[in-house]
């Protein structure tokens, strides 16, 4: 009898233990998880340019921590505070980019408009383009695949066929190479000055090499090594054309009305089809600036103008900003984007490139649009962190 209670209370004081130990693992994990949520908040909240993919499993020996991320400070930031906690941990954390890449971590897109998805696959969304001559950074591949960052900070997916590859020398020497950007909306280039065969379309913004120049025709260099003839009406040197863009209204409403009648394309930034932010982007880009991707991240760049449609106080390239407006329980949702052309009129992509009247007065009056109107923000000359101005930066030239 006594053997047999001695037994229970050995075998209850085990299962104390063992709820102890199990609680204690748990408490510990979710505060490792807590602590990756608060980084996670503080260095990458928007998913879209940066990535800090972390989870913590409890394992026999401490927690283990997997993942990937391409912000080394994040994941020091997170190391360090799991130390001062004490926690015991194995760090599977894999950084990007990849060393599997053996040193091409550059790359350069070599087609009219790359389109770049939501996942490695060709079904996965369109969640934006790159046009010709864009520099990206390489992340990882996946098969056929690459993880790549824009200039604009956006990462997405793009098939082996969009990019060619770079080790650091050849980018630099890419980089350093004199060049002509494609200035119509849509043309091709040609395998000779009499234009005998097509070596590929073209679109606004299309960057390439110069490698040498006749009366008509500039002789171009493709980032995969291809050469091509472009009609010189037709393209600009780009240190010519950096040169002479300016924060001019003028300049953008000219801009956005050569892009009239662009079908709308979900994820499109190009001449081949744009959606709302992406022909904001597309317009401020002819310009020499580079802006935020999506309409939710445009929105917090530049200085807000008007929150209450007061119009008057809009000017020429002024960006509106649509959608519902935040209540007690849901947050504000941008949802389209448009840009001011004057004369109480915004041009955007919306089914197609059009321009809208917010005076209900007008044959184009946009009600729907301007029932949904939240604010304007003005990006010309002014400073936002967002904003890359080509003038004073190196993203295609040193």
């Amino acid at each position: 009898m006594i053997n047999r209670n001695l037994k229970y209370m050995l075998l209850g004081a085990s299962l104390v233990l063992s709820v102890v130990s199990c609680t204690e693992e748990n408490k510990s994990n979710e505060a490792v998880t807590r602590i990756i949520d608060s980084i996670k908040q503080a260095e990458a909240p928007d998913k879209r340019v940066a990535l800090f993919h972390v989870i913590a499993e409890q394992q026999p020996n401490g927690i283990l921590l997997k993942g990937e991320t391409n912000l080394p400070g994040a994941k020091n930031n997170l190391l360090k505070q799991l130390n001062e906690e004490q926690v015991s941990f194995i760090d599977s954390i894999r950084e990007l980019p990849e060393a599997e890449l053996q040193g091409k971590h550059q790359a350069v897109i070599k087609i009219s408009a790359a389109n770049l998805r939501g996942e490695p696959r060709h079904s996965a969304e369109l969640v934006t383009q790159a046009t010709l001559g864009t520099p990206v950074k390489v992340l990882k591949k996946v098969g056929g695949w690459y993880l790549v960052q824009t200039p604009d900070r956006y990462i997405a997916w793009v098939d082996d066929g969009g990019i060619s590859l770079m080790t650091t020398e050849h980018f630099t020497t890419w980089k350093k190479a004199p060049k002509i950007i494609y200035n119509q909306q849509y043309g091709h280039s040609y395998a000779n000055e009499q234009e005998e065969a097509l070596v590929s379309d073209l679109v606004i913004g299309d960057v390439l090499v110069l490698k040498n120049e006749t009366d008509a025709y500039y002789h171009v260099n493709y980032p995969d090594g291809r050469e091509a003839f472009i009609r010189k009406n037709e393209a600009l040197p780009f240190n010519e054309w950096i040169a002479g863009t300016s924060q001019n209204s003028e300049a953008f409403v000219s801009t956005a009305k050569k892009l009239m009648g662009l079908p709308y394309l979900w994820g499109g930034t190009s001449a081949k089809g744009v959606d709302c932010s992406g022909f904001t982007k597309t317009i401020y880009f002819a310009n020499g600036m580079i802006i935020p991707r999506d309409a939710s991240q445009q929105v917090h760049e530049g200085i807000t103008i008007d929150s209450t449609g007061n119009f008057e106080s809009l000017k020429p390239g002024d960006l509106l900003f649509f959608g519902r407006k935040a209540t007690d329980s849901t947050p504000e949702k941008i949802v389209h984007v448009g840009m001011w052309i004057g004369d109480n009129q915004f041009i955007h992509s919306s089914g197609d490139v059009h321009i809208s009247s917010t005076d209900s007065t007008r044959t184009n009056y946009d009600a729907y649009n301007t029932g949904r109107y939240l604010r304007s923000q003005r990006l010309l000359n002014e400073n936002s962190q967002g904003i890359i101005r080509l003038k004073d930066s190196a993203v295609f030239i040193p």
